[in-house]
């Protein structure tokens, strides 16, 4: 045990090395990069780990991210007294007297004003005048700090009808009303559904977000209308056709139109992904942006069959719920107060 060469003593293994041993340090080698190797190509993890602090400023990939389009439409800063009026015009309903100025009808214990607009099935004519209001203050308060225009949705380098375009084409903003005019048409023609209408607003922020550019009076429109064909592409089950979109738009060529939606998809990075906690939350903003503008939803009394209907849908989330809780109910119990039964055989003698 005294010896100095006992197991109980051990020496570092670099002061037991010689000169003579086959032994070298560990020297680790650097690390090649991807031009070394000649592969330039992007790895999917690398796409897919974004960071948290990049995904609270996409608002159209992070659902608690706020909506740029209702940031935007705060801007224009409103007195004290005209935000406590915005607030409580939740409460009543407008109507237009055929007889008289326009009175206030309030929700009461007897009737109750809903509309027909849900999360699942959105008003379509209303949806479409929210998302140009988005559109609008999209437009409006746009950053002016020189932003690149992308020649892809320059209306003057591809324009969409063979009418010459004034020369101060890229001064004047769009009024909501051509805005509207613009997208109920391709809607309509389309047969596109209000929900196509949200998904639209969400890629159109998406790529404002990921280009880093801004939507003004030059590019609004071939922007607009990339969108929509993305959308309804990867919303609606029967899609409408690149070609078909040239029979709505008689100017334009059907080669316009495919490389409009190649490059929108290569600045979405090919994001086409929609997850539907965003879906709901750019809904409920584009509500609170009408509520904000007095653009109400058309409202009308409850009716005997509405409500039966609307117990039926509650007691079915019900029965679904229930069902899911005993489905995720607990298993495992502590054995300290467990009794278990046991049977042994009984001998007789």
């Amino acid at each position: 045990m005294g010896n100095t060469t006992s197991c109980c003593v051990s020496s570092s293994p670099k002061l037991r090395r010689n000169a003579h041993s086959r032994l070298e340090p560990y020297r680790p080698e650097p690390e090649l990069s991807r031009e070394d190797t000649g592969c330039n190509l992007q790895h999917i993890s690398d796409r897919e780990n974004i960071d948290e602090l990049n995904m609270e400023y996409n608002p159209s990939d992070h659902p608690r991210a706020s909506t740029i389009f209702l940031s935007k439409s705060q801007t224009d800063v409103a007195p004290p007294n005209k935000k406590v009026r915005e607030k409580r015009k939740s409460l009543y309903v407008n109507h237009q007297h055929p007889s008289g100025p326009m009175r206030r009808k309030y929700s009461s214990c007897s009737t109750i004003f809903l509309d027909d607009s849900t999360v699942s099935q959105p008003n379509l004519k209303y949806t479409i005048k929210c998302v140009a209001l988005a559109i609008y203050y999209h437009i409006k308060n746009r950053d002016v700090d020189g932003r690149t225009l992308l020649d892809i949705f320059d209306e003057k380098l591809h324009p969409l009808s063979k009418s010459e375009l004034p020369s101060d084409y890229d001064k004047h903003d769009p009024e909501q009303k051509q805005i509207y005019r613009f997208v109920r048409t391709l809607f309509s023609a389309a047969q596109l559904t209000a929900e196509c209408a949200i998904v639209t607003l969400v890629y159109l922020e998406r790529l404002l977000t990921y280009a880093e550019i801004d939507i003004c009076p030059a590019n609004w429109k071939r922007i607009v209308l990339g969108a929509i064909l993305l959308a309804s592409k990867v919303w609606d089950d029967q899609a409408v056709w690149n070609v078909d979109y040239c029979q709505i738009l008689k100017d334009i060529t059907v080669e316009d139109m495919n490389e409009l939606e190649r490059q929108f998809l290569e600045l979405l990075q090919f994001n086409i992904n929609v997850p539907s906690s965003v879906y709901a939350k750019y809904y409920f903003d584009l509500r609170s942006l009408s509520e904000a503008n007095n653009l109400s939803f058309p409202l009308e009394p409850l009716s005997r069959d509405k409500a039966q209907k609307l117990e039926a849908i509650s007691r079915l989330c019900d029965d679904k719920y229930k069902d899911l809780k005993k489905a995720t109910k607990k298993r495992s119990v502590s054995a300290d107060n467990l009794t278990v039964v046991r049977w042994s055989p009984a001998i007789i003698s």
